[in-house]
């Protein structure tokens, strides 16, 4: 399966795919509010098929004429899109994961639509699509390539308007190649990432970088009265500053995958837990956006060939001497960031070591598989 991503042309018209996922949001609060009643009066869960029959019978009635302003397929993906979220959260409490159900949104927060097989036709020779009757023009980057599968119209906090094409196009497998190896230690200070040969990938924040701009435009936003013209425009503003770090940030991540795949045939990484380190660095983490990087590390690898092994989160890569081997548990403090090995004598740099342990781990893991 491939995705591409579209932006709309600004038109008076995209209003109407505004009253659309306004619907779409309608009906997600309206499918909430049933599972919460009817779990409330019976102990069950509430199934996917009876919650479509319901609706459908509501379309009749005055009151729910926001279900058709969308297709009823669309309709489907709303409670396809709780029935998984629900499901997650069940299995969740099985497993003992601290976890929230499904809630209430905003209205004027909802993002988006699915539509599947019917209400959009693609026609690319004039950059347009045709949806629920109505065209609309997009910025054709590039060529839509396999069989449409699903549409997706997703606004963001600019209300700028996307639309995500999914194909069944499969990208031809590339055998994995020999060359270079290499094992990477996240950092949280100047550098994000930690070389076990020593090329280390500095840090830039892109937060921090935008950060005067950010305050300038929180601060006229705080002044702003409530519901008003001068409030919107100032809080479009705030979103359209942190939508630029956020495409700095994409951009950097993909253009670093790119270069770390065509140097090494085999990157060794370790498996974070993400959720821990959210609690203790929050801001880091959200500016480096590991996850994000590791998921287009993971895609561009794919596509060149290059190798990505994933070492244990508790494989003790700070406390093993990368020369003899050694444990030394004085190093689980943080706060020892250098330190000489009691058995070989080799003098360590902490994170270094890590990124030569976890390439060492990695490589033994590759070769065993």
């Amino acid at each position: 399966m491939k995705t591409f991503c579209f932006k709309l042309y600004r038109a008076q018209r995209n209003e109407k795919l505004n009253r659309q996922i306004n619907a779409a949001g309608l009906i997600w609060n309206h499918c909430l509010a049933l599972h919460k009643r009817y779990y409330q009066l019976f102990g069950k869960y509430l199934q996917k098929l009876v919650l479509q029959k319901h609706l459908t019978k509501l379309k009749r009635r005055k009151k729910f004429s926001y279900l058709k302003e969308i297709g009823s397929q669309a309709v489907q993906d709303v409670t396809d899109r709780i029935d998984r979220a629900y499901r997650l959260f069940f299995n969740n409490i099985e497993r003992k994961v601290k976890c929230s159900p499904p809630k209430f949104k905003r209205v004027k927060k909802y993002k988006s639509f699915t539509l599947k097989q019917a209400g959009w036709k693609i026609e690319a020779l004039h950059n347009t699509i045709i949806i629920n009757n109505q065209a609309y023009r997009y910025f054709k980057s590039r060529e839509i390539v396999g069989k449409v599968k699903t549409v997706t119209v997703k606004r963001d906090s600019t209300g700028d308007i996307f639309i995500f094409v999914v194909t069944d196009y499969e990208d031809n497998e590339v055998m994995a190649r020999t060359g270079e190896s290499v094992g990477y230690d996240f950092g949280f200070k100047e550098k994000i990432l930690i070389a076990s040969d020593g090329k280390d990938i500095l840090a830039p924040s892109f937060l921090r970088s935008n950060m005067k701009a950010l305050k300038r435009a929180s601060k006229s936003l705080s002044k702003k009265k409530s519901t008003s013209k001068k409030r919107e425009r100032a809080r479009l503003e705030l979103a359209r500053i942190y939508r630029r770090a956020d495409n700095q940030r994409k951009d950097f991540h993909w253009k670093l995958a790119q270069r770390l795949c065509s140097e090494y045939a085999l990157i060794c990484v370790e498996d974070l837990s993400l959720k821990g380190l959210q609690r203790g660095h929050g801001k880091k983490m959200q500016d480096y956006g590991f996850g994000m990087f590791l998921q287009i590390l993971k895609y561009v690898a794919k596509r060149m060939g290059t190798t990505i092994i994933e070492v244990d989160r508790f494989y003790p890569s700070s406390q093993l001497c990368s020369n003899c081997g050694e444990k030394n548990p004085k190093t689980k403090d943080l706060s020892v960031r250098e330190w000489r090995c009691p058995k070989c004598g080799a003098y360590h740099d902490r994170d270094t070591n890590a990124a030569k342990n976890i390439l060492n781990e990695g490589t033994r893991m590759f070769l065993s598989a």
